[in-house]
């Protein structure tokens, strides 16, 4: 726990103090949702969990599931999506996770703006936390993730540099890697919750 709060706590000023070495962008960002079908999409879990494409936008409702892109695995990349949360609402975008999840296997990037869960958008869950709303509820915004191994002064870790709106919040070094490569997914959470995304894709890096 104490290597994680220290890893966090350096991220935070990693963003202000630290140039990373440049990643050489290998080939063109891919689409994985079409906006019109679930085809690359599969659901996870509860039967009477609801996964939907509405107005462009994949829509979840009901009990928990995870919904999990069939490409993949991937490793190195940049990952982006537009995302609303409903208020009260909690989910989660994944990435490195298995092919068929469960809510822990993976890194999460959280999507929370005033669920009773005080762990805000931002946040890697479990890893770096964000109490700040930076999102409001009902409104669009665009998550953004650079994810490779790296080494940092002789050790190996994974850099994951989190962006919301265009703002970069900062780069969380895992030194334990804890998840090495792997799959897509995002979550619903609770009967609660109602996640809307669109525009997903993938840029993989070398």
């Amino acid at each position: 726990m104490l290597t994680r709060y220290l890893s966090c706590t350096f991220a935070l000023l990693a963003a202000f103090s630290l140039v990373s070495a440049a990643s050489a962008e290998d080939g063109k960002w891919t689409p994985l949702f079409d906006g019109k079908t679930l085809d690359g999409w599969e659901k996870v879990g509860n039967d009477d969990s609801h996964w939907e494409v509405k107005d462009g936008a994949i829509q979840g409702s009901g009990n928990p599931s995870m919904l999990v892109s069939t490409t993949g695995p991937y490793k190195n990349f940049k990952y982006r999506a537009e995302i609303k949360i409903n208020d009260g609402g909690n989910s989660g975008l994944y990435f490195r996770t298995k092919r068929r999840p469960g809510f822990t296997d993976g890194y999460e990037a959280q999507i929370d703006s005033t669920h009773s869960d005080p762990i805000r958008t931002g946040s890697i869950y479990g890893m770096c936390h964000v109490y700040k709303q930076l999102v409001k509820p009902g409104d669009w915004f665009t998550y953004e993730l650079e994810v490779r191994d790296d080494v940092w002064r002789g050790r190996e870790m994974t850099r994951i540099k989190v962006t919301v709106d265009g703002d970069e919040l900062y780069e969380y070094l895992d030194f334990d890697k804890t998840f090495k490569e792997g799959h897509f997914a995002f979550q619903q959470h609770d009967p609660g919750s109602k996640v809307s995304i669109r525009k997903v894709e993938v840029l993989p890096l070398k």
